[in-house]
């Protein structure tokens, strides 16, 4: 059995959120024996663990978020003209998922629940398309966000209750690894309630994952919304991952067996000023070396609304020097928004359609080993896709 032994990080106060600390503790006011380090471990399944995390984080290859949640589905189909019937959601992720090659490009490929149960037209189960391409499959298992009372309008992620029972039955269904998204907003503060909630929330479900044999993806997403400069992004990230990985060793979660899905430091989507890709791979990285340990095998980018070339060029700019972890990509939008615009709900467009995966799959991979120009890009690849507040 894998065991490792990790220190604490401990997430210190801070005055600019909600003039509250995050997490103090009071000091004893005499001598404590020493407290016992626990030991990490992630029971039956810690080899598959590691196994399917190296898997996932393989040179020149990321992962493809096509979790979303009905309603969003609903939302793409609809830019096509396309009514959101499950008929339709499912010809859309059979476009995707039985691309030619996809896998030389793609690691992963994250499903929303219908999706993993699903089968093509023709019988073939989506989990084994996958496979065959070598790509593991994964299973978003969170229930969606709500509303955190007490908090300054914010947020916090359910889903906790039944996820032991849900993950081992993904399991089963083919399913390897799992992801849960939950949210911190600048613009609300953070306060520490949210960001604490947010904290514990990811470790218990990393921990309950591990224990079902699923890789968590950890994603804690700071939202773009706001028109901050990233030197305030950066102090956020910081403090959010400290407050993350505190949890996650009190949850004797064993880094090996995780993979991280962190948005990238930038400023508010509505600042003044825009930072170059070479900006935001600095700050992004300085944020990660000072909070990730090494242990962890991969890091795997949320897009966040950014365009699909920007969302390139800064993978690009952050592999331009070796990395303690594997830097790479865990797109939806960035990868599907060209997809859908060639498809426009045509099966005779499929095959064009399936090469613009193709494409931005491999501009991604040259991304993750620092070798992508942007040179022939698309002007459709250069319109941003954020959003004010957008909902998943």
């Amino acid at each position: 059995m894998a065991c490792s032994t990790f220190v604490k990080l401990n997430a210190s106060s801070s005055p600019w959120i909600g003039h509250q600390s995050f997490n103090q503790r009071a000091r004893p006011s005499r001598q404590v024996a020493p407290r016992r380090v626990a030991v990490i471990r992630a029971g039956a399944y810690s080899d598959e663990l590691v196994k399917t995390a190296k898997t996932i984080a393989s040179p020149g290859r990321g992962i493809l978020a096509i979790d979303e949640s009905n309603a969003t589905c609903g939302k793409r189909l609809s830019s096509v003209g396309l009514d959101n019937t499950e008929v339709n959601r499912q010809a859309y992720r059979q476009l995707l998922l039985t691309t030619p090659g996809l896998g030389e490009y793609i690691s992963g490929a994250i499903l929303f629940e219908e999706t993993l149960y699903q089968s093509t037209t023709d019988g073939k189960k989506f989990v084994d398309c996958l496979r065959e391409e070598n790509i593991v499959p994964g299973i978003k298992v969170d229930k969606g966000l709500v509303p955190v009372p007490g908090s300054n309008n914010e947020s916090w992620c359910q889903g906790l209750d039944g996820l032991a029972s849900r993950s081992a039955e993904y399991y089963k269904q083919g399913a390897r690894f799992a992801k849960w998204r939950t949210v911190v907003s600048i613009p609300c503060g953070p306060s520490a309630l949210a960001v604490k909630e947010a904290a514990w929330g990811l470790a218990r479900y990393a921990g309950i994952s591990q224990d079902n044999g699923l890789v968590p993806i950890v994603e804690p997403e700071i939202l773009l919304d706001g028109d901050h400069p990233i030197e305030r992004t950066l102090e956020v990230a910081e403090r959010v991952w400290a407050e993350v990985f505190y949890y996650l060793a009190e949850n004797n979660v064993m880094f090996e067996g995780i993979l991280l899905k962190p948005s990238m430091v930038t400023p508010g989507a509505e600042h003044k000023e825009r930072a170059s890709p070479e900006t935001i791979a600095k700050y992004t990285l300085t944020m990660l070396n000072r909070r990730v340990p090494p242990a962890v095998p991969g890091i795997m980018f949320l897009s966040g609304g950014q365009s699909e070339m920007e969302a390139t060029l800064n993978l690009n700019s952050m592999n331009q020097s070796p990395n303690p972890w594997h830097v790479s990509f865990s797109y939806a939008r960035a990868l599907q928004n060209s997809v859908l615009k060639s498809w426009q709900g045509r099966p005779e467009n499929i095959e064009a359609a399936q090469k613009a995966l193709l494409s931005r799959g491999k501009a991604n991979s040259l991304a993750q080993l620092g070798r992508y120009s942007a040179d022939g890009e698309s002007d459709d690849a250069k319109k941003g896709m954020f959003v004010k507040g957008y909902t998943y």
